[in-house]
């Protein structure tokens, strides 16, 4: 027997097909019916922002993720003094045509970008030793998580001048503690989650280890020894 709280969905959610309205806003709606399911008993609830993108990918994950990948992310290139900007960073990631699940700002404020339920098109081409079917396939394995930050000028140099990355202040480089806070709970929280990502170096990349040729983010500055890992790590 339906419930009457699903049922009450079900309802919406055939009025709004029926009526005619856009693909994203049917998307849109199916993804956000979706994260509102009761949370599970041993799921640790933290503060986020809910923003999703729009236009993005909202096609059904049909594996089970294992890995979470690391990014960073400003608007340096086109704002060196003032790079973290929230809509200029969003706006990246909708011009760029890739969505994050998940952006920690300097504050350490996460934003949800993008249901985890969600192949996020964040990881791109690369490879993972051990894993030969992820090839060019992370993003349907994995939660990505990009983090205001930027990288030392030979990590950035791909996308701009030894001239324009001395404009940038110091205190926009590399991250913060309070991001460093934030990822630990975060983590935390898709771990409840995730029974199949294991809490070590091994499920918790960065993505110029899986695409070492493209990029180099999270880079050299991200501290890694201030990720929370379990005691049985090496």
């Amino acid at each position: 027997m339906i419930k009457r709280g699903k049922l009450v969905k079900l309802v919406i959610l055939l009025a709004l097909i029926l009526s005619g309205c856009s693909d994203r806003v049917q998307e849109e709606a199916v993804a956000r019916a979706e994260v509102q399911k009761p949370r599970v008993a041993n799921e640790i609830e933290i503060p986020v922002t809910k923003d999703f993108i729009p236009n993005m990918n909202f096609v059904p994950r049909s594996n089970i993720p294992t890995h979470i990948v690391l990014h960073f992310i400003s608007n340096a290139a086109s704002n060196p003094e003032n790079p973290y900007v929230y809509e200029d960073v969003r706006s990246i990631f909708i011009d760029y045509d890739v969505s994050p699940h998940y952006m920690i700002d300097r504050d350490g404020e996460i934003y949800f970008l993008l249901p985890e339920s969600r192949a996020a098109r964040h990881a791109g081409k690369g490879n993972m030793e051990g894993y030969p079917k992820y090839d060019d396939h992370l993003n349907k394995y994995s939660i990505g998580i990009e983090l205001m930050a930027i990288g030392t000028e030979e990590e950035m140099q791909q996308i701009m001048s030894q001239e324009h990355y001395s404009k940038i202040p110091a205190e926009h480089i590399g991250y913060t503690e309070a991001q460093y806070q934030a990822l630990n709970l975060l983590v935390d929280d898709i771990l409840a989650r995730n029974k199949m990502i294991k809490r070590d170096r091994n499920h918790i990349i960065g993505h110029d280890e899986y695409a070492p040729e493209r990029k180099t983010d999270p880079g050299s500055l991200f501290e890694w020894e201030k990720l929370i890992f379990d005691k049985d790590e090496p």
